[in-house]
Parts: C-alpha cells; sequence; structure tokens
C-alpha cells in the first residue's frame, strides 16, 4: 500500500466521516428557519469555493472551464441543473435534521446507490444483473413495509436519494474537474439564496445577529465545501469500488445519530424496514464485488 493510497482512503474516509456527522452542525443552528440556513448556505459555499479557485491558483483552469461551458449550451444548461438539484438535496436535508427525521436521512443516503443504478437504468440504458434488481426490490419492499405497516411514506429518504442520484446522473455530462464544477454551481445558484435572504431581512425573520448561531451560519460554507474537496483528493487516488463501500460510513453515523443522540423513535416495525435495506446494500455489495473480480480477470476467447 503506496502513499498515496493511504492519503485517499484517509481522504474519502474524513468526507464520509464529516459528511455523517452533519446532523450535529445543523442542529446547532436556532432561530434560523430550514430555507434561511439553506440560502446562507449556498451563498457561503460560494464565497469560500471562490476563495478556494483563488487560493490554490485554480484560477486559470476555472476560466477555461467556464469558457468551455459557455461554449457548449448542454452543458452549460447542465451544471446549472446541477446546482438547483444539490440544492433540493442540500434544503431537505437541512430541512429533515432540524424537523426530527434524521433516521429518513439515513435511509436516504443508504439507499441511494440503488437509486442511481436505478436512474442509469432508465436514462442511461445501462443493464442490471440478477443481484442488482434483487437488491432494488428489496430496497422497495423495505420503503412499502415502512409506508403500509408504519402508515408512513418516507418522502425524505426519497427526496435526498433521488436528489442526489440525480445530481450524480446529470455530472455525467460536464467533464471538468471537481473544484471548478462545485464552484460554478454555487455561482449559479448564489443569486436565488440572496433573492430569499433579502425577502426575509425585508419581512424582519432573519435570524442573523449577535449570536453563536450565526457564527455557525458563516462557517457553514467551509462545513460544505471541505467534504467535497476531501471526497475529490479521495476518489483520485483509490479505486470506485473502494469508493463505493467507504460511502456507507455517512449514513451509518447518521443512524447511530438518530437513535442514541437525537433520540428519534425507533421501533421494531422501523428495524424491519432498515434490515430490507440493508439486506439489500448487501446483496448490491456482492454485485459490486463479483463486477470488480470479473473485470481483473477477463475471459480470453
Amino acid at each position: 500500500m503506496n502513499n498515496e493510497f493511504r492519503r485517499g482512503i484517509l481522504f474519502a474516509f474524513a468526507a464520509y466521516f464529516l459528511w455523517g456527522v452533519l446532523p450535529i452542525y445543523w442542529d446547532l443552528i436556532h432561530g434560523f428557519g430550514a430555507f434561511e440556513i439553506l440560502a446562507y448556505r449556498i451563498v457561503f459555499s460560494m464565497i469560500f469555493m471562490v476563495l478556494v479557485v483563488v487560493i490554490s491558483n485554480k484560477t486559470k483552469p476555472f476560466i477555461n472551464n467556464v469558457n468551455q461551458l459557455i461554449k457548449q449550451p448542454l452543458q452549460l444548461v447542465a451544471i446549472i441543473a446541477a446546482g438547483y438539484v444539490i440544492t433540493i438535496n442540500w434544503g431537505t436535508f437541512i430541512w429533515a435534521v432540524t424537523n426530527g427525521h434524521v433516521l429518513q436521512s439515513s435511509l436516504g443516503y443508504y439507499i441511494n446507490p440503488l437509486i442511481s443504478i436505478l436512474l442509469a437504468f432508465i436514462f442511461l440504458k445501462e443493464r442490471f444483473n440478477k443481484f442488482e434488481w434483487i437488491a432494488i426490490a428489496l430496497a422497495f419492499i423495505g420503503v412499502l413495509y415502512m409506508t403500509f405497516e408504519i402508515g408512513v411514506f418516507p418522502y425524505v429518504s426519497l427526496l435526498l436519494a433521488f436528489s442526489f442520484g440525480l445530481y450524480g446522473l446529470i455530472k455525467k455530462l460536464v467533464p471538468i474537474d471537481a473544484i471548478s464544477s462545485i464552484t460554478i454551481e454555487c455561482i449559479v445558484t448564489a443569486p436565488a439564496g440572496i433573492i430569499y435572504l433579502w425577502y426575509v431581512t425585508q419581512q424582519g425573520h432573519s435570524g442573523f445577529g449577535m449570536n453563536i448561531s450565526t457564527l455557525w451560519i458563516v462557517f457553514s460554507g467551509a462545513v460544505t465545501a471541505i467534504p467535497l474537496i476531501l471526497f475529490s483528493a479521495g476518489a483520485k487516488r483509490i479505486p470506485l469500488s473502494l469508493t463505493g463501500f467507504l460511502q456507507y460510513i455517512g449514513p451509518t453515523l447518521m443512524f447511530v445519530l438518530g437513535v442514541f443522540v437525537f433520540k428519534e423513535p425507533f421501533d421494531i416495525h422501523q428495524f424491519i424496514t432498515f434490515i430490507f435495506i440493508w439486506l439489500g446494500i448487501i446483496v448490491y455489495s456482492i454485485s459490486q464485488y463479483l463486477k470488480i473480480k470479473k473485470s481483473k480477470n477477463p475471459v480470453i476467447q
């Protein structure tokens, strides 16, 4: 195991760990509505990412990428769409945490890989193997069980999973580096955030002021961007397959926080729902392992 590989694992682990404990951060903020937190998150993320571009001497590649997007209208539309789709994901997550739905957030990020392969099947015409069909079926059964047995449709989980899956799908259309991509996404969504903050301020409902929550709001840009940068650095150094397995660190930490820190209700029916999802993940992981094994041992004809 060389140093670059070790660093890759460390970066990826750190990214998923930070994403996993993010509910604690949003729970520290009081006196702000979920959408106001989201708007500040967008604006401060833009400021932080622009600073990253300048400080890391990536200004020239960034400008080149912007010019490339201007010349390619489809890619420009795609990155704007990606920015607003990930904004929906961020907003849903913040609302979920501030309204006692951390477990549903965990469920959403557990099923995200399964939703991603479903979207690939629908839009990219990728074919499933039998394990992937079984994995999706198990997740579907889990959702149905939660809906009919508990009487709660997991809209938060599905919105998180579908928005993040759709974000990844759209990003395939935009072949530019991660730093430039994230910065542009923040820039194109910032006007919406600024308009909303202006409206909230005019209505006299803003929570921004001389208080500790405002400090957490100011740092929300860094809290958003740092895991993305760490993930980008890690993904370059380790195989995609390993990244895929590490991704379950985040929802696992959220699950632990939801049950033991936020003390959300967790009865036998919710446990059964998660059992179906976890079984689906195990089957999906077996599928990915077999794919990797097959790619390393090609059949010679």
